[in-house]
């Protein structure tokens, strides 16, 4: 078993890696790390001795001061290398630096000679040290005007503000899950003592681009609610991350159109531009449904007959969403990643549902995770 320390642990890219960890229980612990540990010598020597793997992740992106970026990152390396000297602890380090390194800002110049620090202590002290250089990383989660351009436009979209583009440049990008399977290679790779990785993007898209095809999102989903083509890994990444951005409370149910004439009633309940899987159940009353959460897949309950409280939970957090369905008033909810959901009958008659996934189902891979809400 691997004790794994994670400094940034509640950041964007923290908060991917903690959770993906915590799944395989078997080859990882995770170590609590809190923010004021920096604060604390005793607390934070008593963090890094715990570890047989270091994941340093915190740092300051941006500030008002520039000169407050680099002392503060550079501020937090010494700190860290601090408490592993005078506890004489020799974990594997891994240290998230970028691809601004040989930018001349604050922030890239920060990287690059925290690196280069804990390069040095590494050799010095016989310790092992991965040295990670990343591109711009997008996924859900991700703070607005902070984390990525993603960010910020998924947020202004979702939200009824207007995007504005202040470069429109290509820019270089990895989904968050892309880089988590990188850091989780990296934490057994048997190579030498000190190593410098430079990982590569997954996409290259003009600002504009970007932004076209978040607007196509909106447009399609918000007033139609039709999923874009998701064979792309890319289009399915952006639009993963896209629906994470909207303010479910208000936004969901999504009510259908029924059309009644004196044959019965007809609903469309799923439109869209990729394939997938649709099934249907039967719920007795009083019985629930699901409970579990999917890091990867997009999928929509749809109810169309009965009465179902639908509840989502973000693993990590302990609020719960509630969603009221009646069939009569035809409506779904799709749920996001890495939140845990259920669906119950709470009326008393059956509860029909139409699930659709974008995926077929796989026991030797299902991307299910069971956890109550």
């Amino acid at each position: 078993m691997m004790k794994v320390g994670i400094t940034g642990q509640k950041g964007f890219m923290g908060y991917h890696l903690y959770n993906t960890l915590a799944l395989q229980t078997e080859q990882y612990t995770c170590v609590l790390f809190e923010k004021d540990f920096f604060e604390d010598e005793l607390k934070l020597e008593n963090f890094v001795s715990g570890c047989d793997v270091i994941i340093h992740l915190a740092a300051m992106n941006r500030h008002n001061d520039a000169t407050v970026i680099y002392d503060t990152n550079i501020s937090l390396v010494k700190k860290l290398i601090t408490a592993l000297e005078k506890t004489n602890s020799k974990p594997h380090v891994l240290f998230s630096s970028s691809s601004q390194e040989e930018r001349d800002n604050p922030y890239g110049k920060s990287k690059k000679e925290g690196r280069l620090l804990f390069e040095n202590w590494a050799k010095t002290n016989n310790a092992k040290f991965t040295g990670l250089v990343i591109p711009n990383v997008f996924g859900p989660f991700g703070h607005p005007y902070y984390n990525s351009v993603v960010a910020t436009f998924c947020h202004r979209l979702t939200h009824n503000e207007t995007p504005k583009i202040d470069v429109d440049a290509e820019v270089k990008l990895i989904y968050v899950a892309e880089l988590i399977k990188e850091f989780i290679t990296s934490i057994t790779d048997d190579a030498s003592q000190v190593t410098h990785k430079v990982i590569e993007h997954t996409a290259t898209v003009k600002v504009s681009d970007l932004l076209q095809k978040l607007k196509s999102f909106k447009e399609n989903y918000f007033e139609k609610g039709m999923f874009p083509d998701l064979n792309s890994p890319f289009e399915k990444n952006l639009f993963i991350t896209f629906l994470c951005y909207i303010e479910h409370k208000t936004f969901f149910p999504f009510h259908l159109t029924k059309n009644t004439d004196p044959r019965g009633s007809f609903v469309e309940t799923v439109k869209l531009n990729s394939g997938g899987q649709v099934s249907f159940s039967t719920t007795v009353p009083g019985i629930t449904r699901g409970n579990h959460f999917h890091t990867r897949k997009v999928e929509r309950f749809a109810v169309i007959k009965g009465k179902a409280l639908i509840e989502l939970r973000k693993i990590g957090t302990s609020e719960i969403l509630s969603f009221e369905l009646d069939g009569e008033n035809p409506s779904f909810v799709d749920m996001p990643v890495w939140y845990t959901h259920n669906i119950k009958n709470i009326g008393t008659e059956e509860l029909y549902t139409i699930f659709w996934i974008n995926e077929f189902y796989d026991q030797n891979d299902p991307d299910t995770f069971f956890v109550t809400v």
